[in-house]
């Protein structure tokens, strides 16, 4: 069975402490999930809009759709109007759970949050086993969603709470919204042992969210790699934090010199740090390096999740056994999506990829079967015929120290930075360096690096008006 259908097994712990300090038993928060459940009473399985804060009521109305057997939606509970409006209109749901404050007809209300009726009725059936629906980006309007289903929650779920080792005396903090797959996951892996979840939407890099963090004796936090480059900022590693066991680090690549740093701060003071790699078409997790070997592998991505499967193909999808040899990334295991929706025509699909992930990542692994990602698959132009890896160029720029991104197409190269008036530098640097004509090259100063709520750069924002 799924985690979240075992929840009474914990009846008498503390599943969750809200904002306001008040706690939630496992029994409480089930007998809250399942009049939310009840009150969906309909007749064919329902799609449920699911506006997210890290507070009690989201946790509710997501475990009592799943309980319920009914299909959710994760949004950010801020989406934009427009893009909300865009999404309604798309998937047209039967229900919209969400802050009480949004208006409308409410058919069920609990705490701060409003069940009410979506504006349009929907057709389209729902495939048996489609349990859940999250965005591709993270981000609070993407209309792509992943396809997930119990089985595929309940096995990651598992597969984290094994490899981090959690068990009931975890605390860990919400450190990441709950509509993006990797703080989805922090709430999954812990309600799976019986452990105790902090909820807060305070920032991590504020005053609010540490005080919170040792009132409460958390005992992790989950971050992406600008958590951490902001953690650094405000001087994290002087910070007195006697219930920190656990770090945790993924939905992206974080530098070398910080994942080192990092990892000799948690050697150091006997702690836990967990780099990681995953895909929200993966559930979340794929693999994760241990904490033992955190120093020394610094670099690499790790190895596969329990119960899963890496390895590497090259451009004609022969298998490459050799280590240090570049190729696609390729996943297999019982946490991997259905397969992709863009609308409610494609709810009634079923498995579209059977366990198998091509993750469009390059990667090459070591002699101890380590694996490291070099580069998007998809991140890659040519430049007058030969091929150019964004993200190499990328890298190198920021170790030369210069805030920066790339992007572009074919025979154009481009380059945003915050840097003020380092443009022509920039330009003279990467065209020196790497050999490029300078009318290959363009480079312009922005405000701002764009950057979703979960933390990931935002190419095409950031490059659409540079491409012309």
């Amino acid at each position: 069975m799924s985690f979240f259908a075992e929840l009474e097994h914990f009846s008498a712990n503390t599943a969750a402490i809200d904002a306001h300090g008040t706690p939630y038993r496992y029994g409480e928060l089930v007998d809250a999930a399942d009049t939310f459940g009840r009150a969906l009473q309909t007749d064919r399985k329902s799609l449920v809009f699911i506006l997210c804060r890290n507070n009690i009521e989201t946790l509710a109305g997501y475990l009592g759709t799943l309980r319920a057997g009914h299909t959710g939606v994760l949004l950010a509970a801020n989406t934009d109007r427009g893009l909300m409006a865009n999404l309604l209109e798309l998937y047209r749901p039967d229900f919209i759970w969400g802050p009480s404050d949004r208006g409308g007809d409410a058919r069920f209300t609990w705490k701060g949050y409003a069940l009410s009726a979506g504006p349009s009725p929907r057709e389209e059936a729902i495939h048996p086993e489609l349990a859940l629906l999250l965005s591709t980006s993270g981000s609070t309007g993407s209309p792509k969603m992943v396809r997930l289903t119990a089985a595929n929650l309940e096995a990651n779920a598992q597969s984290i709470a094994e490899y981090l080792a959690l068990d009931e005396t975890e605390r860990p903090i919400t450190s990441l919204p709950m509509n993006y797959s990797y703080g989805l996951s922090v709430v999954n892996s812990h309600l799976k042992v019986g452990a105790t979840l902090l909820l807060t939407d305070a920032s991590i890099i504020t005053r609010p969210f540490w005080t919170a963090f040792n009132d409460l004796k958390a005992t992790s936090f989950a971050g992406v790699p600008y958590t951490y480059e902001m953690l650094r900022r405000i001087k994290f590693f002087t910070m007195d934090l006697p219930g920190l066991r656990t770090m945790t680090q993924a939905g992206g690549k974080l530098t070398p010199e910080f994942a080192r740093e990092f990892a000799e701060y948690a050697a150091a003071n006997q702690l836990r740090f967990f780099i990681m790699y995953g895909q929200t078409e993966a559930t979340a997790r794929i693999s994760y390096v241990p904490p033992e070997q955190a120093v020394e592998k610094h670099r690499s991505i790790g190895v596969a999740i329990p119960r899963g499967e890496l390895r590497l193909i090259d451009g004609d999808g022969n298998p490459i056994t050799q280590p240090g040899v570049d190729g696609e990334l390729v996943y297999t295991g019982p946490n991997v999506m259905l397969g992709y929706a863009q609308s409610s025509a494609d709810l009634v699909k079923g498995n579209e990829l059977n366990g198998e992930l091509h993750t469009g990542d390059i990667a090459r692994f070591d002699d101890d079967g380590f694996y490291y990602v070099t580069g998007r698959k998809k991140r890659f132009i040519k430049i007058f015929g030969n091929r150019v890896n964004l993200d190499e160029i990328e890298h190198y720029l920021k170790g030369r120290g210069y805030v920066s991104v790339c992007g572009g197409r074919d025979d154009l190269l481009c380059v945003a930075t915050t840097e003020p008036g380092k443009v022509d530098e920039i330009k003279k640097l990467v065209t020196a360096t790497y050999g490029f004509h300078h009318t290959a090259v363009r480079v312009a100063e922005v405000a701002e690096i764009l950057k979703s709520a979960s933390g990931k750069i935002q190419y095409e924002r950031i490059f659409e008006g540079m491409l012309d």
